[in-house]
């Protein structure tokens, strides 16, 4: 393999800081806000041009229930909630029933994006935007602790020199790039690219057959078996169709990412030929595509305790509970077509495009049943590497089971409160982020608005 040197140089020191989040997704950016309500002086670095991640740019604009299976309980609040009664106020958030298993708060992605702006200004955060995360500077000597990244963006390339990291990059960067033990599931969930289009309501009844017609004309297109879905933004005519199925990609793999965009793309242009020779007189025009693929996995880091499915099934409760969630089982296969759905109460339902939903139990019934789950700390504690490098985000470590339920946004944001809250604090006791007085760690988020 041909290799070039690069030269050693000295980089400037751009910013100094408490602590550095890296990752401006709702998790980051939330990780980013609750440190510097506690008084920290934060620096977040996000590629993209906006927050918000998944949420704005690649307009999945949904977020499901905040309550437990029954409606009974909200396990679910801090800047998640906040963030809705904001939207709300501006009248761009719609709030469905509390237990609905497939959405809670459907929502204007544009409309997020300037509002998760606002809550950044307002806690006082430093930002770069349109910024990349390079590399981690070398280790102190003595310490062992993180010193330093490296960032790179139009200004030319420089560090970020901080005393607590928090990765939320999404794909573990900065974790893998430290040297930390880090893996791939076996079963990579497939990406999808969303899409909004103009018009939805004139395909009439073609508009609930957009499953049945993708199996039915998607091979001459060269599209694969799919799961088809979607959501109006609130108050508009405009329509947010998640219906394409990228096979095969590691997204934390340049070559797979950019394979994965441009298919992406193909797949959504395929579908609208597919429905506009269905409904020829329909008005319906493409409106916008994401700046980034609907991304579900990646590489998960190791910690020292793994989330098991059979603990989100069982709703096994943890000391160390940090995050809480009532999402079902959604695993999106790469081996056949369709998704699998298990639910905490034991049933599971099997979806095929265009055939009917196939039920079954994976467990009997029972006279009671779990009514949420929870996530504990130390998955997001990584077992090798710096002290003072803490993840937020969907690279926990949990197993195939465990991640198709707990990756959604809702679940997400609370790892990163969480990582911001434990930052702080171990920079407050001067312990390691591995050492902290949990019990205190969950007084804190609770004081702060989590529900927990």
């Amino acid at each position: 393999m041909n290799t070039l040197h690069e030269p050693a140089r000295d980089l400037p020191v751009i910013h100094e800081a408490d602590v550095c989040v890296l990752g401006g997704s709702c998790t980051g950016l939330f990780a980013a806000i609750r440190a510097a309500r506690l008084g920290a002086r934060v620096v977040i670095v996000e590629k993209d041009n906006c927050f918000g991640g998944v949420a704005t740019t690649a307009m999945v604009n949904v977020w499901h229930s905040l309550h437990d299976t029954e409606g009974k309980q909200q396990i679910i609040a801090g800047l998640t909630q906040e963030t809705i009664d904001r939207l709300d106020r501006r009248g761009t958030v719609k709030r469905h029933e509390l237990t609905n298993p497939s959405r809670g708060f459907t929502f204007n992605s544009e409309e997020l994006k300037i509002e998760l702006d606002e809550l950044a200004r307002e806690a006082g955060i430093k930002i770069y935007l349109h910024t990349q995360f390079a590399a981690p500077a070398p280790l102190r000597d003595a310490s062992g602790r993180l010193e330093a990244v490296f960032v790179e963006n139009k200004s030319g390339r420089g560090a970020i020199r901080a005393r607590m990291f928090i990765d939320a990059t999404g794909d573990a960067d900065l974790a893998a790039r430290l040297g930390c033990e880090t893996y791939l599931a076996n079963h990579l969930q497939p990406a999808t690219a969303c899409a909004r289009f103009a018009g939805w309501s004139t395909l009439g009844e073609t508009a609930a057959r957009v499953g049945e017609l993708i199996r039915e004309h998607g091979p001459a297109h060269q599209l694969p078996p799919t799961f088809s879905w979607g959501n109006y933004v609130p108050n508009s005519d405009v329509y947010m169709l998640a219906a394409t199925r990228i096979h095969g990609i590691n997204p934390a793999n340049a070559d797979d990412l950019t394979h994965g965009e441009i298919e992406g793309r193909r797949q959504v242009r395929a579908i609208m030929d597919i429905l506009r020779a269905a409904s020829p007189d329909a008005r319906l025009s493409l409106e916008a595509l994401p700046s980034r693929l609907g991304l579900r996995e990646s590489r998960h880091i190791r910690s020292s305790y793994q989330l098991s499915g059979d603990d989100v099934l069982s709703g096994r409760a943890f000391d160390d509970t940090i995050a809480q969630g009532s999402y079902r089982v959604d695993i999106h296969h790469q081996d056949k077509p369709g998704i699998t759905l298990r639910y905490l109460d034991g049933l599971e339902e099997y979806h095929r495009p265009g055939h009917p939903s196939e039920r079954s139990r994976w467990r009997p019934e029972t006279a009671t049943n779990p009514t949420y789950y929870q996530i504990p700390y130390r998955t997001l504690l990584p077992v090798s590497g710096p002290d003072n490098v803490i993840v937020a985000g969907r690279m926990l470590d949990v197993d195939p089971i465990a991640h198709a339920a707990v990756r959604v946004m809702v679940n997400m944001n609370q790892t990163g409160e969480a990582a911001g809250v434990a930052a702080v604090m171990a920079l407050d006791t001067n312990q390691p982020l591995r050492a902290l007085n949990v019990p205190a760690l969950r007084a804190k988020l609770a004081a702060g608005g989590s529900a927990l």
